[in-house]
């Protein structure tokens, strides 16, 4: 459907529904002319019919406060009550110019008034509850000064705190929450894999999961919530988060390899959110796997397994050939069924982040484990230091739902601003309240942060720590997801070295933007990318500011570099190079061959022998060698800038009109220390 059409359909004008996908759903559109998926135009369609009912409800209040002109309020016989204060609500401190908007007045004359009254004041100065009273008062006005809630810190905290005392009645069964833990590389994804009948390790990078998902599995034992933490160290505090919802804990240990350092993080993470663990001996297809001495190193960290008299339940499997995983969701159902699980569907909705990310067309969303309540299309929300209202549900099988019950994963759409995993989900009374817990929470992360400055790159960055030239590594860090960029974050704030600290100035997702390069320059940093690509403006800008931008693929590659930079123990290491950028236009499709980009050069040139990298919205979807390169039907070695051509990439087809093609060569360089 094109929008001009669906504006016909809606009786909207073309600029006013343009405006609408815009500002709504974070969709820019050329013009009338393009298209719109059949979901964004639904959604545009419930917006416009929730907001519809809306106006009618209060034109019909209005209507119906019309009909009686005589009454008791309004009738010239009543008495006329006398003027009550205005009331005014203060939480914690407030400056001058913020009572002053409370009042209605300008800054200026609440700073006059308040040294007429015998209190010095500047705009920006927090106030004494005795000035704010004095001012209030001149005005007719009452305060109320409120106490900073309690259940802020709980919900910064992002540990949910659930309705106690619930009567039995009223609670329902519910689904467990599974967390899958272990080091790295010992086939958690793959375990569930088999379990789920889907194959998502395929598509990662490094061979390793790097963020974290949550899915609903039915199985003949039952329904089950899985969350696959990733293993490698740098997500340790995911994995904590994973540990905080969960009820039960499947810990993977390969058999031919044993417990690892992230093993007993996994342990120590289950063991302090209290949860029961279950231990799945994977790769037990190998010819070199010891089950032996994976229950002597379980028993070495207090897992005794039950085979030597202990109570730690351990199940031999091979996630590769689908053996044992039977006899592992009997044991998951049995120990579920022990915990009797269960919550209450008519009580407040609350629940935790696990991801969020910024969609297109979409806006942004994040995966809600409910966790009490049922959460509900259209209602208003607070999570973290953000806020929204529910636009829509989309379940883990990618169905659009109405309403999700406790123990689920869910999609929601319709959040302001980014969340953080473990953040506290609460379902509110109303948008304007949880506007503002969520501004409060705002006020009091940019009060806690401190932006020291010192510019440095890597290479140099030896040099200046022993030159005593630097004592703060700022770094600015966009990522794909926002676990991408708390666990960067995490990870490059905790690594220490003498007389130097590394601060993350700014993290963020979605592509690398002038902004983000504005921003290292005015801190003398640098940038840190993690699965998302500059544009040829924040490129530019950085060549010409000098601000150094590196990317990545895997994340531990990024930590590692930090730390050897820090070490001074770079070593020789391959620089890329952009030579070209080339956008898609059209796509072709030819029998035998595969898809073919017919593509514009928008800079530099395309050369057949470098290789190339597939930006779609900021992300690399693709990078690898282009196969073909022609200028109509004549293969060509390159082509410049301002012409049109055909490429066809090694083993890639999901090619896409708007796609930008990044032609780049690698270089070895050897590190100035």
């Amino acid at each position: 459907m094109r929008v001009y059409e669906l504006a016909n359909e809606l009786g909207m004008e073309n600029k006013e529904l343009l405006k609408l996908l815009e500002e709504e759903f974070d969709l820019e559109i050329g013009s009338h002319m393009s298209g719109v998926d059949e979901d964004v135009a639904d959604m545009v369609k419930e917006l416009l019919e929730e907001e519809t009912g809306e106006k009618e409800e209060i034109e019909e209040k209005t209507s119906e406060e019309k009909k009686d002109p005589v009454s008791e309020e309004s009738s010239p016989l009543a008495e006329s009550p006398a003027p009550e204060k205005e009331i005014i609500e203060v939480r914690g401190q407030i400056t001058t110019e913020e009572l002053a908007e409370k009042l209605g007045i300008q800054p200026n004359q609440a700073i006059k008034e308040l040294i007429q009254l015998g209190e010095m004041a500047t705009i920006n100065q927090v106030l004494n509850p005795e000035a704010v009273e004095l001012l209030a008062e001149e005005h007719g006005a009452e305060v109320i000064f409120e106490e900073e809630e309690e259940e802020g810190a709980t919900l910064a905290e992002g540990r949910i705190q659930l309705d106690e005392d619930v009567p039995e009645d009223e609670l329902e069964p519910r689904p467990p929450v599974i967390t899958v833990m272990g080091h790295v590389d010992h086939g958690k994804t793959q375990l569930l894999d088999t379990i789920r009948q889907t194959d998502v390790v395929a598509g990662e990078s490094g061979g390793i999961t790097q963020e974290i998902g949550a899915s609903e599995v039915k199985t003949e034992e039952g329904e089950f919530v899985f969350i696959d933490t990733p293993g490698h160290e740098a997500f340790t505090a995911m994995r904590a988060r994973g540990a905080q919802v969960t009820d039960l804990v499947i810990l993977v240990v390969a058999a031919d390899d044993g417990v690892m350092p992230q093993t007993v993080e996994s342990i120590n993470h289950a063991r302090s959110a209290g949860v029961p663990i279950i231990v799945a001996i994977n790769k037990m297809d190998l010819p070199d796997s010891d089950v032996q001495r994976v229950y002597q190193q379980l028993s070495e960290q207090e897992l005794i397994p039950e085979e030597w008299g202990g109570d730690t339940i351990c199940v031999e499997v091979s996630a590769l050939e689908a053996e044992g995983i039977d006899e592992l969701l009997e044991m998951i159902s049995l120990q579920a069924e022990m915990m009797d699980l269960k919550a209450s569907p008519d009580r407040s909705t609350k629940g935790t982040i696990i991801e969020a990310e910024k969609k297109k067309g979409m806006g942004v969303t994040a995966t809600v484990i409910v966790q009490q309540g049922t959460l509900e299309k259209g209602v208003p929300f607070v999570a973290g230091a953000t806020s929204g209202k529910v636009k829509a549900l989309i379940n883990s099988y990618g169905d659009r739902v109405d309403e999700v019950k406790p123990g689920r994963p869910v999609e929601v759409l319709g959040f302001d601003d980014l969340a953080s995993p473990g953040d506290f989900f609460e379902v509110m009374e109303d948008l304007s309240e949880a506007r503002e817990i969520a501004e409060q929470r705002q006020d009091e992360i940019k009060d806690a942060q401190v932006q020291d400055q010192g510019r440095v790159t890597l290479d140099q960055l030896q040099e200046f720590i022993d030159k005593g030239k630097i004592q703060n590594f700022n770094i600015v860090v966009k990522a794909d997801t926002q676990g991408g960029v708390e666990v960067l974050r995490d990870s490059f704030e905790s690594i220490e070295a003498d007389e130097v600290e590394v601060n993350v100035i700014h993290g963020g997702v979605g592509g690398i933007n002038e902004s983000d390069v504005r921003l290292a320059t005015a801190a003398e940093g640098m940038i840190v990318g993690f699965n998302v690509r500059p544009d040829s403006r924040a490129r530019r800008l950085a060549n010409e500011t000098g601000v150094e931008i590196n990317t990545y693929r895997v994340i531990y590659e990024a930590i590692e570099d930090i730390k050897d930079a820090m070490a001074g123990m770079l070593e020789p290491e391959e620089e890329e190079e952009v030579i070209g950028v080339a956008e898609v236009r059209e796509v072709f499709s030819i029998s035998g061959v595969g898809t073919v980009a017919g593509c514009y050069v928008r800079e530099g040139e395309v050369q057949r022998s470098a290789a190339c990298r597939l930006v779609r919205d900021g992300a690399v979807v693709f990078d690898g060698p282009i196969i073909s390169l022609k200028r109509f039907k004549e293969d060509v070695s390159d082509v410049a800038e301002g012409y049109e051509c055909g490429i066809r990439l090694e083993k890639f087809n999901d090619i896409k009109e708007g796609d930008l093609l990044e032609i780049y060569q690698v270089r070895e360089v050897t590190p100035e220390l």
